[in-house]
């Protein structure tokens, strides 16, 4: 049991730091590349944070398990939109660009009305209906990054001496411990829930589902402390369209998904939060401490009744 304990103080050690070098070289980057941080949030840091949804989620799929798959990617939306963003708005009110209000965040919508669209009309993701996600996000690419030049904003920068070859190692090294950190996080909060008798149903359902969505919730809450909105709110924007678009579109063409286990109020939730980081967005281009509150006391009310219906 000490060692399980020891295992998850590393990991959100490991976790913690992690961010805070990721942090620091994605915002050097981006001035050094004279593009916003949004966009370094919405590619870069959003690919590195997702790494552990897309090993899950292809795992799974290889294995049969699709509920897992989808389940783990629905949950992890829903986590990155509502906590992520909740506690990270609590922690400091988070500014959003207009143009991440008029785009990127209606991607993110589209996406996931799209995916609970599929599931619920035939209860499954097909080959043909993963390519769709998968070609959707190609163009979600290809729109990023070509409105990246000649968009930059007065945003805080990071130090001056911070080199393209630096921050770029700074970002690998944060990305690493982030992965590292959630994987020895998962399997000792695992253990610890096996030894004291929770189920398994309890535990994927909370500490691995959290534990997939750990570095994205470490990288914005330390990005939104230093005052860095764009890398914040770019990760779990990104992270949302990259969980569905490009993970599930990659899973789903390797191994088609049926899915049982999805309901209905679990892909409303994910398509409410969505919508509901729109709204707070709209709002004075900011999601303030009050509207953090909310969100985070709509996912906890969630996870109670998602915990409570499977105990």
């Amino acid at each position: 049991m000490w060692l399980y304990l020891l295992f998850v103080i590393i990991g959100v050690i490991l976790v913690l730091w992690g961010a805070d070098r990721l942090t620091d070289g994605a915002v050097a980057l981006a001035e050094r590349m004279n593009i916003p941080q949004i966009v370094i949030g919405l590619t870069i840091v959003a690919m590195g944070t997702s790494a552990p949804e897309l090993c899950v989620s292809l795992v799974s799929a290889l294995r049969g398990t699709a509920d897992l798959a989808v389940g783990n990617v629905v949950g992890s939306n829903i986590f990155n939109s509502m906590l992520i963003v909740g506690v990270a708005a609590m922690v400091a009110p988070m500014s959003v660009l207009p143009t991440t209000v008029r785009k990127d965040i209606p991607f993110a919508c589209l996406a996931s009305f799209l995916l609970m669209i599929m599931i619920m009309i035939g209860g499954d993701v097909t080959r043909l209906e993963a390519a769709i996600l998968f070609a959707i996000f190609l163009v979600f690419m290809f729109v990023t990054l070509r409105g990246a030049k000649g968009s930059h904003v007065d945003e805080p920068s990071a130090p001056k001496n911070f080199t393209v070859g630096k921050s770029v190692f700074l970002l690998v090294l944060g990305m690493t411990c982030l992965i590292v950190g959630s994987n020895v996080f998962v399997d000792g909060a695992t253990n610890i829930a096996t030894e004291l008798g929770v189920s398994e149903a309890v535990v994927g359902l909370t500490i691995v589902a959290g534990g997939t969505s750990l570095p994205e919730l470490a990288t914005s809450v330390v990005s939104a402390r230093k005052g860095q909105s764009g890398i914040a709110i770019g990760n779990v924007l990104g992270s949302n369209v990259f969980n569905i678009l490009m993970i599930l579109g990659l899973t789903g063409i390797i191994a088609p998904m049926d899915v049982q286990g999805i309901t209905l109020i679990d892909l409303s939730m994910m398509a409410v939060s969505m919508l509901l980081l729109w709204i707070f967005s709209y709002t004075k281009y900011t999601v303030a401490r009050w509207e953090g509150a909310v969100l985070t006391i709509i996912f906890v009310g969630y996870l109670s009744w998602l915990v409570m219906s499977v105990v």
